[in-house]
Order: C-alpha cells, then structure tokens, then sequence
C-alpha cells in the first residue's frame, strides 16, 4: 500500500511538472506568434504615431526620476565599495574606470530595464487586462481595428525606441554620482578620475549597453502585452496577469543580458 501510494504521488507530481513545462512552451509560443504579428504591422496603415507618442511619454518621461534616482546611487555605491577595495592594492586611481564601465557596460541597462518592468511593464498589463475583461479588446475587433496594431505596436516601439535614451540618462547620472562619492567624500583627485576615465572607457562599452537596452524594452514590451491579453477571471485575474509580466519580463532581462553579454564581449 506504502509503494502504492508513493507511485500515485510521484505520478501525480510528474503530471503536475509536465503541464507547467507545456504551459510554458505554450506561453513561448503564443509570445512568437503576439511578435510576429506585431512585426508585419509595424509598417502597414494607419500611422499610429499620436499613440506612440503616448507611449513614449509614459514609458520615458515618467519613468525618468526612479532611473535617474536608481543610477545616481548605483553609481555612488561602486565608487564606494571599489575605493575600498582598491585601497588593499593601492589602485584608488582605477575607480574611476570601474564606475563608468559598471554603469556603461550592464548596471545602467540591466536596471533600468528591471525598473521600466515594474512600473511600464506593470501597467502595460493591468491596462491591457482589463480591457480583455471587460471585451473592450473584443469591440475593438467589431470596429474592424485589429488588436496589435492599435495597443501593442506603439507600446513596443515606444519602449524599444525610449528605454537606450532612459539609459544615456541612466549613465551619465550614474557616472556623476560615482565621480561625486570618490572626489568629494573620499577625497580621490578630480584630474587623475576623469582622465581613467577616458583613458578606459571605449565608444563600443557605451553602444553595447545602449544596444541592450533596446533588447530588454522590446521583450518587456511584448511579454507585457501578451500577458495582458490573456488575462481572464476579472479583476483577480488582472492582478495575476500583472504579476506573471513583471516576474517574467525581469527574469527575461536578466537571462538575456547573460547571452548578449556573452556574444558581445
């Protein structure tokens, strides 16, 4: 009896693992099919720009302070932390140089990406999903006005489009706030950080990361949307939908930073 219900719990376990991984290579593909369709009506008629712009405003300009506040402090903590361990081999000098390709290279796209999913990507799905669950998506349809192109194109474009701009921002902020920490409260010579500065830090690190961003504000996009779309079961399931595009489109920046990285340096 023992053995017994030991095989009908691992049975029950292994159904249970096997439909989460067909869910997931079922999301995949329905994820491929949302990009593939977004793709073929980026070009076609009507001009959507008035709602690009739209989306350009939300994903850009209001997500400008909690980047720019998130740079500013990231930078500063490298400046901090690398001060203190270039002291142990009397190579202070070197922190400049730490900070700027820090920032340029990975922490400036990686998180300004994770902070756009959490609030851009956030909102793309909420706002989405509830239209899905109030048929506002199906009266679009009746009114002959496909889906796609008129709710996730702009959203796409717009982040795709206004994230490396965010990330510009991003590394700059992030460079003053580094340069600020180790001049003014460590007591670093301004001359000797500006010129490591420049002397290490090359065009390709800054367009690597500027190229990143791009990538992590289309999967945002996409996944958001997506996620949206197949919200069900009222305003429960659009909390659901919500957090299913933040945690995915975070862990997504992460994974994808891993493979760009690697195909870049």
């Amino acid at each position: 009896m023992a053995k017994e219900g030991n095989r009908i719990g691992l049975n029950a376990a292994l159904e249970k693992f096997g439909t989460r991984v067909f869910g997931m290579l079922e999301d995949l593909g329905n994820i491929f099919v949302l990009l593939l369709q977004c793709v073929s009506w980026v070009f076609r008629p009507p001009s959507e720009f008035r709602n690009i712009v739209k989306q350009m405003e939300e994903v850009g300009i209001r997500s400008m302070p909690v980047v720019l506040v998130t740079a500013t402090f990231t930078g500063m903590v490298i400046a901090l932390q690398s001060w203190s361990g270039f002291q142990r081999f009397q190579a202070t000098s070197l922190v400049g140089s730490v900070v700027a390709l820090s920032i340029t290279r990975e922490l400036g796209p990686v998180f300004a990406g994770l902070m756009v999913s959490g609030r851009v990507g956030a909102a793309m799905a909420a706002e989405l999903g509830t239209m899905k669950v109030t048929e506002q998506i199906d009266a679009l349809v009746t009114l002959a006005t496909n889906p796609v192109k008129y709710l996730v194109v702009p959203r796409v474009i717009a982040a795709t489009v206004v994230l490396p701009i965010l990330v510009v921002f991003a590394d700059l902020v992030g460079i003053l706030g580094g340069y600020f920490v180790a001049v003014y409260l460590l007591g670093a010579n301004s001359y000797v950080y500006i010129n490591k500065t420049y002397q290490y830090l090359e065009f390709k690190d800054i367009y690597t990361g500027l190229v990143k961003a791009a990538v992590f504000g289309f999967l945002i996009a996409i996944i958001s949307c997506y996620n949206g779309f197949i919200a069900q079961g009222g305003a429960e399931g659009v909390g659901r939908a919500t957090m299913r595009a933040v945690v995915a489109s975070s862990m997504v920046v992460l994974i994808s930073d891993y493979f760009m990285t690697s195909l870049m340096f």
